[in-house]
């Protein structure tokens, strides 16, 4: 099955939910990536000193697998950076850091697996839903539809009390994939209640498209699941950031030299990519500090909003952690290329697009 993640972002607080396999996995490495670039540790709690260079690199620039310093690189804790970790976070009353997420899936193997990591007390245990039944989409945008829909209120209240924690809304950033069931399916049914509730907030998606060669693909229906996707893209959602799966695993291969890229790789470049992505609303600066600024400047003719990305410089990290989540055998895992979004015409031959500014 697929997944995807919402966030909300708004000039303070933003909101982000994963629903899927997919979208539950690479928000996990988001996650994981904004943890370290803010020096907030698995646990939520601020971090006294880093000598990580992670908080150098607050645009996700830092090396594949952020956490952990590639070498050669200094050690040395960086300069205090003013942040603002209200946008993705919101302080607990211990000083815990919790992020503004909501994990969503219809199987529990992937949410079971980010609740038994090194973040597993990261995330507030309210904002999990997994399907009573358990049994995921079986890669059908239809079941997934459905399944969303009997349990709507119930997931609907997890986005109002999350809303409604928030000072400024502005908001939703959704992670998923529209080739199999739970991404495409839920996916596409979060956009519609999304617009429907809340119609003058935004609401943008990190959507991971599939391979499309005949060898590489093991869903069989994901043109179906993707052209049912794709109609509620166009119609429901502000902007769409298109993570192409080809394009990763190219790039992986031909670039990053890595003879068999695993998920962990794949899903490493595209928390990379979000990170970078987001960096203007996560540190102060004169442009695009909110999501209103960033996708008017991206967005010139509202139907026109998928958005391609380039960034560099891409560096390889070690290889996958113990206890990832990550499933090679999942389709719907591989994610998409390069960072800094941008408008326009095709990528260019390798793959990644434009340089990041």
């Amino acid at each position: 099955s697929s997944s995807s993640s919402v966030v909300v972002q708004v000039e303070q607080l933003p909101r982000l939910a994963g629903v899927g396999q997919c979208g539950n996995q690479i928000g996990s490495e988001f996650w994981k990536q904004i943890t370290a670039e803010h020096g907030i540790g698995p646990d939520g709690l601020p971090l006294e000193t880093t000598t990580t260079t992670t908080t150098t690199a607050p645009s996700g620039r830092s090396p594949i697998g952020a956490a952990s310093s590639s070498p050669g690189t200094p050690s040395l804790a960086a300069p205090p950076v003013a942040d603002r970790k209200d946008v993705f976070f919101y302080q607990a009353d211990d000083d815990r850091y919790v992020p503004r997420a909501l994990l969503l899936d219809l199987e529990p193997r992937v949410v079971n697996a980010i609740q038994s990591s090194e973040h597993r007390d990261l995330f507030n245990p309210e904002n999990v839903f997994v399907a009573k039944e358990g049994g995921g989409a079986g890669n059908n945008w239809a079941s997934g539809y459905r399944q969303a829909d009997e349990n709507a209120e119930l997931l609907l209240d997890m986005i109002d009390r999350e809303a409604d924690n928030s000072d400024s809304l502005e908001g939703f950033v959704l992670t998923h994939s529209i080739a199999g069931g739970t991404g495409s399916g839920m996916g596409s049914f979060f956009l519609e209640r999304l617009n429907d509730h809340y119609p003058k907030k935004l609401a943008a998606t990190y959507s991971v498209f599939p391979n499309w060669e005949e060898d590489q693909s093991d869903v069989v229906v994901q043109p179906y699941n993707s052209v049912l996707t794709l109609k509620r893209l166009a119609l429901n959602a502000d902007c769409v950031v298109v993570v192409d799966n080809t394009a990763l695993n190219r790039i992986a291969t031909d670039r990053l030299r890595v003879p068999n890229p695993s998920v962990h790789h794949i899903n490493a470049l595209v928390s990379t990519v979000m990170a970078a992505s987001t960096t203007t609303l996560r540190y102060p600066g004169y442009a695009n500090n909110d999501l209103v600024g960033l996708v008017a400047s991206l967005v010139p003719t509202p139907r026109c909003h998928f958005l391609m990305t380039g960034y560099t410089p891409l560096v390889v990290g070690g290889a996958a952690p113990a206890g990832d989540p990550a499933d090679d055998d999942d389709e719907d895992d591989d994610e998409g290329d390069g960072a800094a979004t941008t408008t326009g015409g095709p990528p260019d031959d390798d793959g990644l697009g434009p340089d990041a500014a």
